[in-house]
């Protein structure tokens, strides 16, 4: 109905719907066209739409894993199978639902769209009274988060199965971010999985109709109270935000050349996922970059058929070419923008624990720390403790939570954490509450236009000082759930037996002697909160890890995640896979995992 009209006009029309003619009365106000020359639209329409509640029964499984709930497309378009968990969504919010603000958004990946519009109709059915929408439905996660924080929103729903394929045959995803900006809290998603086993009826306004690829903003009544729709340009809250962080300016003269005699050559790969527009905007539009500097830029719905996961296996692509050509930095981001690959010259590897210890040592480069200050540093349990060193050596707190973003939001908003990071390759600071593959770029880039350096002499001269943590991960994707389940147990059971601390294990000339093991947990040090069972650790007298645990960001199956941190003082230039493939050796025989999973290679080293 609001695509009737074109012109600035005011009047009364007529629509049918069903066998029954509403009057309605519509007042299309023109504004000023927008940054990205898209003309913007101010609706009002003056109908009460009604409210329908619709009866439905639960769908087994809807609990949210690590970060929301990720399952086939096919299974999330079966009838009522959304409209179910969206409702549970909302009323885990409770009494603070009835007039907020929520922002909506996603990766652009397949269902996402109609996705977002379900949401609008939904959220009108239950006394939501704003939204802000991505154009298009598109938000990166970093977006969605930077939004809710601005507009002092309840929170925001995101669409996105973050670095798993998409397409009609592949992956789509539901998570709630909190007012913070972050995910939300185990608490929170449990209350929503509870929910999920009793629903009987969601609630929706099923005639209320939106075009969500014009900007613009759409007032509607509902059971009469006001209803807005703003669909926002989905890049520019975000772009402003980048530029209070860092020193755009100077940046520009370092990516063009200005300050140097040299343009940086660099190659962006968007993965075709969400980041495409902002990258665009960011290095081409802000810093100067040549158009070949970036790929892949247009979100596409089954990501051009890309795995969209920054890591060595699924940005070959990009590996190949900065490995042949003549490039300074090379970077890859996931589906939603939240995860990040950063590769110097010649592709040399930065592996995310050592990203986030070098970002942690330069923070002055960045301006957003000098004029905030640096506070503590935190990494995922999993994360090898190259960070742990640099903390020590400033002064500063570095907590070990468990694997989700979720645990560093109580921190931050305490303010006793301005840097954190994941080995699953997300990097990111207290600006937001999620993971930012941008920032994490433009703060590497940052660091280079600071030290005047390369990103591998950065690295040499950062393990001359600290020391090395060599690092990998072995990944065991779409493994039979029981036997994973049946592994998992039997070696917990090995590892915390009493005569197990003390053993000793040897391979490759090497000898490790076992410290502590344990089912890793945590107790979180703001309010206490206790999260337990969230992978299985054993640590050496060395310093030496390994951790092993099974990822709740599948779809289907399980993956099994092996991690080996292995730290070496002096010897900090051999070769990581030579370097690591004792205590790899020694993992695979404790943990016994080519027996059960049947696997006798990883799906993914990184």
């Amino acid at each position: 109905m609001i695509a009737l009209i074109r012109v600035v006009t005011a009047g009364l029309y007529a629509y049918q719907r069903g066998d029954a003619t509403q009057q309605l009365s519509l007042v299309f106000i023109k504004r000023a066209r927008s940054q990205n020359s898209t003309s913007s639209w101010k609706t009002i329409v003056r109908m009460s739409l009604s409210v329908e509640k619709v009866a439905t029964k639960p769908f087994e499984g809807q609990k949210p894993g690590t970060s929301g709930l990720r399952k086939k497309v096919k299974v999330f378009t079966q009838p009522n199978y959304t409209e179910n968990f969206v409702q549970c969504i909302l009323d885990a919010n409770g009494a603070a639902l009835s007039g907020s603000t929520l922002v909506v958004g996603g990766d652009g990946r397949y269902y996402c769209k109609e996705a977002a519009e379900l949401i609008v109709r939904i959220s009108a059915g239950n006394g939501v009274a704003k939204l802000l929408v991505g154009q298009n439905g598109i938000l990166s996660t970093p977006a969605v988060s930077s939004l809710i924080r601005h507009n002092k929103a309840l929170g925001g729903i995101v669409l996105t199965a973050s670095h798993n394929p998409g397409g009609p045959e592949n992956d789509f995803g539901i998570k709630f971010n909190c007012e913070n900006g972050g995910p939300a809290p185990d608490a929170f998603t449990n209350n929503i999985y509870k929910l999920s086993t009793e629903i009987k009826d969601y609630k929706l306004v099923r005639g209320l109709q939106i075009d969500i690829s014009k900007v613009g903003v759409s007032t509607y009544d509902v059971a009469g109270k006001p209803f807005v729709v703003e669909v926002i340009d989905s890049v520019a809250n975000y772009v402003r935000l980048m530029e209070e962080i860092f020193d755009f300016g100077k940046l520009r003269d370092f990516v063009s050349g200005k300050s140097t005699g040299k343009p940086l050559k660099m190659r962006i790969d968007s993965m075709n996922g969400v980041t495409g527009a902002y990258v665009r905007e960011i290095f081409l539009n802000r810093l100067g970059a040549a158009e070949s500097s970036v790929v892949h830029t247009t979100p596409l719905p089954d990501f051009g058929g890309l795995h969209p996961d920054p890591n060595l296996t699924y940005a070959k692509d990009l590996v190949d070419t900065v490995a042949k050509g003549d490039y300074d930095i090379g970077a890859a981001f996931d589906g939603d923008g939240d995860r990040n690959m950063i590769i110097g010259g010649k592709a040399f590897f930065v592996t995310p624990s050592d990203s986030l210890a070098v970002i942690a040592h330069y923070l002055e480069a960045i301006p957003y720390f000098q004029k905030n200050g640096v506070q503590g540093f935190a990494r995922s349990m999993p994360t090898a403790s190259a960070v742990d060193l640099v903390g020590k050596k400033l002064g500063k707190e570095v907590f070990e939570v468990p694997t989700g973003w979720k645990y560093f939001g109580n921190l931050m908003d305490a303010g006793r954490l301005c840097l954190c990071g994941e080995e699953s390759f997300g990097t990111g600071s207290n600006h937001i509450r999620e993971k930012d593959g941008i920032w994490a770029v433009l703060a590497w880039i940052s660091v280079m236009q600071h030290t005047g350096k390369s990103i591998e002499d950065i690295l040499k001269q950062h393990w001359s000082e600290y020391g090395r943590n060599y690092f990998t991960r072995y990944d065991y994707e779409e493994c039979d759930l029981e036997p994973c389940n049946q592994m998992m147990a039997t070696m917990e059971k090995s590892i915390t037996a009493p005569e197990f601390v003390g053993k000793s294990f040897s391979s490759g000339g090497k000898s490790y002697k076992v410290k502590q093991a344990d089912n890793f947990s945590y107790t979180d040090p703001v309010d206490n909160s206790l999260a337990t069972k969230q992978g299985l650790r054993i640590v050496f007298v060395d310093g030496s890890r390994i951790v092993m645990r099974l990822s709740g960001t599948g779809s289907s199956g399980a993956t099994v995640r092996l991690y080996i941190d292995s730290y070496e003082r002096e010897n900090v230039l051999g070769q990581a896979s030579v370097m690591l493939k004792p205590l790899i050796d020694i993992a695979l025989e404790i943990s016994q995992l080519p027996k059960f999973t049947g696997r006798t290679a990883p799906t993914v080293i990184t």
